[in-house]
């Protein structure tokens, strides 16, 4: 049975460690390479074809969907839920995972500011159907929900067992981060390379405080098992 278990915790190991690559690398790759077609002013056609894809779409119904997605997506609603959600998780005794939250989301914010200010790109003026200020690239909304629902994502998994649950669980954090970058799209307040560049630096950023929050866990477990082997000793 121990044996078992070495073989497994070697196995989600080898798993951790590809995912962490997999996501820093082929984020940090997209993006370079956005960031450079920007530079370069070579992003026209990929930005006018989704956005002739996804506004052709509009109703007023879809509008009002698309106006709720970019709501739970927002600085807002995102800033209010990481605070109810710190609270909960002291109150439950989990202050790594409140820690987790508000350092990921607050610092991620940050460094979407730092980004949106090196890159200085305007916001599109095709067909806004909503009032934005500042800067473009990378979206915020798509970046912070990345990092926030993402958060979520794995603090979920961490505290509960179900394997089913938690992939559930995923696959509607996916969907919903996904629809509140359409919605940026639809509403005419970015492109579709702003949205792309935000899920990429929000992938980055969300994987970089993984890998802390594995680290601060690991350091945790050797601390206290010194203590009971002290313990043991006396």
């Amino acid at each position: 049975m121990n044996q078992q278990k070495k073989i497994l915790l070697t196995v989600s190991q080898i798993l951790y460690i590809l995912f962490t690559a997999v996501m820093l690398i082929s984020g940090s790759a997209i993006f370079i390479y956005l960031s450079n077609k920007l530079r370069q002013h070579d992003l026209s056609r990929f930005d006018n074809h989704f956005i002739d894809l996804i506004q052709g779409m509009i109703s007023h119904r879809s509008t009002l969907i698309m106006e709720f997605f970019t709501f739970i997506g927002s600085v807002l609603f995102i800033g209010i839920m990481v605070l109810l959600l710190a609270v909960l998780f002291i109150c439950f005794k989990w202050p790594r995972y409140a820690a987790f939250l508000v350092l990921s989301s607050g610092l991620g914010g940050l460094f979407n500011f730092f980004l949106k200010w090196l890159f200085k790109r305007e916001r599109p003026d095709l067909l806004p159907l909503i009032q934005e200020h500042g800067f473009s690239f990378p979206s915020g909304h798509s970046m912070g929900s990345f990092i926030f629902y993402g958060s979520l994502a794995i603090i979920l998994a961490k505290l509960s067992h179900k394997r089913a649950m938690n992939w559930i669980a995923g696959m509607i954090f996916a969907v919903v981060i996904l629809l509140i970058g359409i919605s940026r799209i639809y509403l005419g307040v970015h492109y579709p390379s702003d949205v792309v560049a935000g899920f990429a630096a929000g992938g980055v950023w969300l994987t970089v405080c993984l890998v802390g929050l594995e680290y601060y866990e690991f350091r945790q477990k050797v601390i206290q098992n010194k203590a009971d082997m002290l313990r043991q000793d006396e």
